[in-house]
Parts: structure tokens; sequence; C-alpha cells
């Protein structure tokens, strides 16, 4: 004949195992409501760049052309969230919230491009953005890929650009320039400490 049965067992081992187990779920909760009372981290409202590199590229356009390409990272925070553009509806006027400014080596000295030179970039449009909830803040990395259409790799040009940013409030970032760019030869220009 078989028996099935419980046996419950008391004493002191379990009763330190039930302490030990009451303590361990009191820190968990304690760990728990610390953990999830952290302040919002703040930033200012004016957005802030840095520029991360600068990758010299060889590719060619639809046609199989070649072309001298480039492609620009730069990273940014902006603490209100308000970062980025819409695209423009019709009769609006196109806008532009990511600004450069190219300057060529000539003669040694790193000098503004004129307004009609063909490499002068324009503009660029940060897409909009935005961030729900109690942090609006937004951190991330912009790319910018630019083509040199009429660049001729025998004029090794050194260019150096500098950027700033603007958010839906009008606040404009700092300016961050670019290390130097020999366009001739591929390579990853990074940022000069």
């Amino acid at each position: 004949m078989s028996r099935i049965g419980v046996i419950f067992v008391t004493g002191k081992l379990n009763r330190l195992k039930m302490k030990a187990f009451k303590y361990s779920l009191f820190v968990l909760a304690i760990g728990l409501v610390l953990g999830s009372c952290r302040k919002i981290v703040q930033l200012p409202p004016e957005p802030y760049i840095e520029f991360q590199n600068f990758t010299v590229i060889d590719t060619s356009d639809i046609l199989g052309n070649f072309l001298k390409g480039g492609r620009l990272k730069i990273y940014f925070e902006d603490g209100d969230g308000d970062l980025g553009l819409r695209a423009a509806e019709t009769g609006e006027e196109d806008t532009t919230n990511l600004f450069l400014t190219m300057y060529r080596k000539t003669g040694g000295k790193m000098v503004p491009v004129p307004d009609d030179d063909l490499m002068k970039p324009s503009d660029y449009r940060i897409p909009y953005m935005e961030r729900t909830g109690n942090n609006k803040i937004l951190k991330g990395t912009i790319a910018v890929t630019f083509l040199y259409l009429f660049y001729d790799p025998a004029d090794n040009d050194t260019i150096i650009y500098d950027i700033y940013i603007r958010d839906r409030a009008g606040n404009n970032s700092n300016t961050v320039s670019t290390s130097e760019i020999a366009l001739s030869f591929n390579n990853v220009y990074r940022k000069q400490e």
C-alpha cells in the first residue's frame, strides 16, 4: 500500500530562509523605487553639435560618370526637442536648417569660396523630429552626402566646412569646423584634438 502526502517541516532553517527572502524582496523594492525616481536630464534649448568625421569616396552618377563624393557626420543634441522641419507645403517657402560654409586652401590660407563656385554646397533641411513623453531631449547623428559633380582630381583641392544648425524656435547651435579635407584622396577625416 502506498501513501501520498505532503510533509510540512517547521523549524529554524525555514525561518532563516523566509527572513532572507523577505530581506531580498525589501531591498529589490527599494532599489526599484529609487531607480525610477531619477531626475530627467536637462539640456539647454539651443542645439549643440560636434563634428565626427568626413569620408571622401569615389562614386558614380546614374549615367556611370566618375564622381568624387563625401559624407559628413555630425553628432547633435537638442534640449527642447524642436529640431527638424516638415516638408514645405504647396506655396510655402522652402526653408533650411543645416548651414554650411565651404573654405578652399589658396596660397596656404583657407578662403571662403565665392557664391558662383560650382562646388559651393547648398544648405540642407533636417527632417522633422519630435519626441513624446516628459523627456523631449533629442540626440543623434546627422549624415549629409555630397556629390562633387564638377570636381577635377587634378585640382588637389583642400577644403574645410563650417557647420551649424537651427531649431524650429530659431535657436542656432554652436558652429563647428571639419578638419582639412583633401578631396583628391579617399580617406576618413576625423575631428582634430
